[in-house]
C-alpha cells in the first residue's frame, strides 16, 4: 500500500478510537518504497551518490511521529497499533516497550537474539538495527508504530542512516536459519502484541474503508 493511503487510514481510525466508536485496532501493512521523516529529523542526508537516489525515485514524506528518518518498503512488516493508552496506564514508555518486546519475542521464535539499547527506541541484533519505532499520541490514543525488517532491499536500506544513527539496518532474512514469510512474521508479531496488551484478535473490515484489520 502507498504510504499516503495508509496514513489516511490511520488518521481515520485514530479519530474513531478517540471518539470511542471502535476498540483498539492493529493495522499491518507492507509499503511501497518511501522515506519518512519524523518531527526531530534533520536535513535529508543520503549515504549514496545522488544519481543512485534519483534512479530509485523513492519519495520523502514528513510525518508527525517522533524520531528521525526511516525507510519503508516491500519485505518489511509495518505495524500501526491504534491504542487508547487510558486503558493501559497512560504510560507511553511502557507502550513503546511493549512494541519492542513483541518484536523481540517474534525474532526469538526464529532463533534470533535481539534486545534494546537504552535511549534508542527500536530493536537491535548483533549485526545492526532490525526494527524501528516512531509513535504519535493525541488524546491518549496512539498512531504510527513499528517497522520490522523481514526481507528488505538492502540497497534501499543502505541509502540512509536508520533513524539518523550511524548504524547498519539489517533484515531477518540475512540472519535467520531458514527463509521466513512476511505473513508468518505478521501473525507471530500480532499474537505477541495481543498477549502483552491483553487483546483478543479478531479480523474485521472497517466500514467504508475495505481494509482488513485486527481489533
Amino acid at each position: 500500500m502507498a504510504y499516503a493511503r495508509a496514513l489516511e487510514v490511520q488518521r481515520h481510525v485514530h479519530a474513531l478510537r478517540i471518539e470511542g466508536k471502535v476498540p483498539d485496532v492493529l493495522l499491518t501493512v507492507e509499503h511501497d518504497p518511501v522515506f519518512t521523516r519524523g518531527r526531530t529529523a534533520r536535513a535529508m542526508e543520503y549515504l549514496v551518490p545522488a544519481d543512485e537516489v534519483d534512479r530509485a525515485a523513492i519519495p520523502v514524506v514528513d510525518v508527525e511521529r517522533g524520531g528521525d528518518m526511516t525507510y519503508h518498503g516491500p519485505g518489511q512488516l509495518v505495524a500501526y497499533p491504534i491504542v487508547d493508552l487510558r486503558r493501559h496506564g497512560r504510560d507511553v514508555k511502557q507502550y513503546v516497550r511493549a512494541l519492542e518486546e513483541a518484536a523481540i519475542a517474534t525474532l526469538r521464535t526464529y532463533g534470533v537474539d535481539a534486545d534494546r539499547r537504552p535511549g534508542f527506541p527500536g530493536v537491535w541484533v548483533r549485526e545492526g538495527k532490525i526494527a524501528s519505532i516512531g509513535i504519535y499520541v493525541k488524546g491518549w490514543v496512539t498512531r504510527h508504530g513499528l517497522a520490522l525488517n523481514v526481507d528488505v532491499d538492502s540497497a534501499h536500506l543502505g541509502m540512509i542512516r536508520p533513524c539518523g544513527l550511524p548504524v547498519k539496518a539489517v533484515s531477518l532474512r540475512t540472519i535467520a536459519a531458514r527463509p521466513v514469510a512476511l505473513t508468518e512474521v505478521e501473525d507471530r508479531f500480532a499474537g505477541h502484541l495481543a498477549s502483552l496488551l491483553g487483546w483478543r484478535l479478531e479480523p474485521r473490515t472497517l466500514t467504508n474503508l475495505g481494509e482488513r484489520v485486527c481489533v
